[in-house]
């Protein structure tokens, strides 16, 4: 694993797949050794798995009840049923919550009528199970609720909603803490004690789980369980989990039906958003076009809003609601913006650059969209940092964390001076006291500064493989995109190409701003390639000279009036 650094990027090579199971798989599949290389790194060495990994199969989706505590909770949910009792969908206000709630509401909705949903207020009750919601679930007379992405830490809620009558289904995917809610089923497959061959679902995905196997027991068709896996696929990219194994076949599938039959809600959301319905939908569209809205209601004003869309089946009334979530997306941007700046400015001021954190506490800070910004600080102090605001008479913050540094583990170790935590390796929420934000810090740097690497200090480029360019041929791509759907742990390929050339003289390009560069690249053997790198405008000059450069890049296809060619998507360019 070998990597140079220039610019404080690191060009960081994945390592080298076993050169025998390379060509071995190259020859069964009949493709070329580069992407024989590809399919092994992905962990592909056989035609069976690289059939399995081209061709995702709803069959291969494991059995619900493999997951510890699956029995009894179907067994729960039937009996509230049968018994007539008031059942509540309660989930988080995030994207991976607001969705979670909106199938879960929309599936029971449709065979039983004494069900509603609940999503708390980020401000007014936080995040999780909340002792508010408990008080309205018994003051409606809702005995049994079902938590989706969050719960798992809920110990003393729980037992607080049962002392007033009311069961708990936990639906999570969050590290379980020492101490396991007492409710009637606690479903997350990171419980130490839970035999699910698949770890790494969505909250939406363990949610669907449960309908998987309510439909099982109760001999309802697949097909109706299936009709949801859109909003799977939504939770999925936006909640950044690995699309791998079972993920994968849940996005695969909900991709398809994202793509040719969106629930209503999404369909206008799309519309909204600016997609048009002949273009192929991508994780990267969903993360980066459906994600932001629905997670602004919840940011700016109530996820209720966010939840209405998802589950409307009226279409005048998803494009009311779509716009509704449009325009807080559109203030969250502003203040986002805004914050950032400041925080950016803190960072200068402070003038810490050995610092191997950042932690900042501002009270006026929107509370909305400290993640955001702590996401922006890290793409230019590259360094697991935490955002802090006023909440109440409590410090809430969001964590971020850099590439495989787990800060979920940081932060539990200074636990002694938090209120409450949560989270996992990338990303983390807390609570403290105001007074103990100066001893926070202080502890939070030590911690981190003697476990980080001093690479982890460093953007990377994580690179598959080195090609040459007259390889990157129109199939060579074909077969590339059925490695989609990306995401963690299967990105898109990131190649690399060494000492090319411009064929023609570079352009600085940007409407307002030319701050992106686009080339004609070769190689000695090769054609020509339209290349754009977005923000690499600095490499204007050097590239004038007619020298030759390395480049880091994605292939992808650019359509452009009737003609689709392939363009290179640069990352990076290292002179040579």
């Amino acid at each position: 694993m070998d990597f140079s650094m220039e610019n404080n990027i690191r060009w960081l090579y994945r390592p080298k797949p076993d050169r025998h199971l390379v060509k071995k798989i190259a020859k069964e599949i009949n493709v070329s050794e580069a992407l024989g290389y590809l399919l092994v790194q992905r962990g592909i060495t056989s035609f069976k798995e690289a059939k399995l990994f081209f061709r995702p199969a709803l069959e291969d989706l494991h059995d619900p009840f493999l997951m510890q505590d699956m029995a009894a909770a179907v067994e729960r949910l039937q009996d509230a049923i049968k018994m007539g009792e008031k059942v509540l969908v309660y989930g988080d206000y995030d994207v991976d919550g607001t969705t979670s709630v909106a199938m879960m509401y929309l599936f029971l909705k449709k065979h039983y009528q004494k069900v509603a949903y609940y999503v708390p207020d980020r401000y007014k009750e936080g995040y999780g199970i909340s002792k508010k919601g408990i008080d309205y679930a018994k003051s409606k007379g809702y005995t049994l609720m079902i938590a989706l992405d969050c719960g798992i830490k809920s110990v003393d809620l729980v037992a607080y909603a049962k002392r007033q009558g009311i069961d708990f289904i936990i639906c999570d995917h969050h590290r379980p803490g020492s101490t396991l809610p007492q409710a009637v089923a606690v479903l997350d497959p990171k419980r130490e004690d839970c035999p699910y061959p698949y770890k790494e679902l969505s909250g939406c995905g363990v949610g669907f789980k449960l309908i998987q196997a309510y439909c099982q027991v109760e001999d309802i068709a697949m097909e109706e369980a299936l009709h949801y896996l859109d909003l799977v696929t939504v939770s999925i990219g936006c909640d950044i989990v690995p699309i791998t194994g079972e993920n994968r076949v849940l996005a695969y599938y909900g991709l398809k039906k994202l793509n040719t039959d969106p629930t209503v809600g999404l369909k206008a959301l799309l519309h909204i958003a600016g997609f048009k319905e002949d273009k192929e939908l991508t994780i990267m569209n969903v993360v980066f076009g459906l994600g932001p809205r629905i997670n602004a209601a919840g940011r700016i004003d109530h996820a209720h809003s966010a939840v209405k869309l998802l589950v409307c089946e009226d279409v005048k009334e998803a494009e009311r609601y779509a716009q509704i979530v449009h325009e807080y997306n559109s203030s969250r941007k502003d203040l986002d913006r805004d914050i950032t700046a400041q925080a950016l400015e803190m960072i200068h001021l402070q003038q810490k650059q050995a610092a191997k954190t950042t932690v900042l506490y501002k009270e006026d800070w929107h509370k909305g969209v400290i993640g955001i910004v702590a996401s922006r600080c890290i793409e230019t102090y590259h360094r697991p940092t935490i955002i802090l605001t006023k909440s109440g008479k409590q410090a809430a913050g969001s964590a971020r964390s850099v590439e495989g540094f787990d800060v979920y583990d940081a932060i539990e170790a200074c636990a002694d001076l938090l209120e409450q935590f949560g989270g996992h390796m990338h990303a983390a929420g807390l609570t403290l006291k105001i007074e103990n934000i100066p001893l926070f810090q202080q502890k939070f740097e030590e911690v981190v500064a003697q476990s980080i690497r001093a690479e982890q200090l460093l953007p990377q480029l994580d690179i598959d493989v080195k090609i040459r360019l007259k390889d990157a041929t129109h199939k060579f791509y074909r077969i590339i995109s059925q490695l989609a759907p990306f995401g963690p742990a299967n990105t898109q390929p990131l190649f690399v190409s060494e000492n090319v050339y411009c064929a023609k003289p570079p352009k600085l390009v940007g409407k307002d701003n030319p701050i992106h560069l686009k080339l004609a690249i070769r190689q000695e053997d090769s054609a020509t390639y339209d290349a754009i790198g977005f923000s690499l405008g600095h490499f204007y000059e050097p590239l004038q000279a007619g020298r030759r450069f390395h480049i880091c890049y994605h292939l992808e296809e650019n359509h452009f009036l009737g003609k689709t060619t392939l363009q290179l998507r640069i990352k990076d360019i290292r002179l040579a």
